[in-house]
């Protein structure tokens, strides 16, 4: 399942499913050259076969979206895991020489983030032992902004920051101002430091690193999984935690 925030460009798109069912039809009509194929002949086998544009924009949607997750990988192997658990960038738990890491990309206000909550949740209470990063990815908006540097704040908490996450993904809703300082003072934290903290200079360039990173890992969406190095969009369940730490 992706994101949410995947969004094909369907100008583009259309005019080479449109190119590619010519293509098919000439020859499933036996006609050939392209050029001579009879725009009422194919207007009608489109018209008693339609299921062959769906296939054929089906298929289509499959090939873009596999170029575009193996590009991903190649981003990603090129930065090295390294990049991904600067402490600049992201709030990293776990220890160093950990065989397991997991990094994640998210956005407070992202549906598909907010469904991987239990299943990344869950592993990070049984795996003690791996490297995890949890980078903000403010994506969504304004609101998903507040969110971000609320929490890249409390990582001056440290004890209470993986709290916060969890509790402030986990709201209903859309997250805003007046959440976030809720749950900040429902997970412990010192909000008046919090606010103070969040106006820092440090959030600022925090974001922009964040940014930076997803750009250069040719990441554009929420949540973006990185787990033993291999890249995964979309929500994450316990199996799939589960088959990519197999070793």
């Amino acid at each position: 399942m992706k994101g949410s925030w995947k969004m094909t460009t369907m100008g583009g798109f259309a005019g080479a499913v449109i190119a590619l069912t010519l293509v098919f039809c000439a020859r499933a009509l036996g006609l050939a050259p392209f050029a001579a194929v009879d725009a009422d002949a194919m207007h009608s086998y489109l018209l008693a076969h339609p299921d062959v544009l769906v296939a054929m924009t089906n298929k289509l949607q499959v090939q873009q979206d596999d170029d575009q997750d193996n590009a991903r990988q190649v981003a990603v192997d090129k930065l090295g895991l390294k990049a991904f658990f600067d402490p600049r960038v992201a709030f990293v738990t776990g220890p160093a020489g950990a065989k397991t890491t997991v990094v994640e990309f998210f956005d407070y206000n992202c549906p598909y983030c907010r469904a991987s909550v239990p299943a990344m949740k869950k592993f990070c209470e049984t795996h003690k032992n791996a490297r995890v990063a949890f980078i903000e990815f403010p994506i969504k908006g304004p609101l998903s902004t507040v969110a971000a540097r609320a929490a890249m704040a409390a990582r001056l908490q440290p004890d209470k920051y993986v709290a916060f996450h969890f509790a402030l993904m986990n709201e209903e809703g859309q997250v805003d101002e007046d959440s976030v300082y809720a749950v900040a003072k429902k997970t412990g934290l010192d909000v008046a430091r919090l606010k103070s903290d969040m106006t820092s200079p440090s959030v600022d360039r925090a974001i922009d690193a964040a940014h930076r990173l997803a750009k250069a890992a040719d990441i554009d969406g929420t949540p973006a999984f990185i787990v033993n190095g291999k890249i995964r969009e979309g929500a994450m369940n316990d199996d799939d935690f589960a088959k990519m730490t197999k070793t």
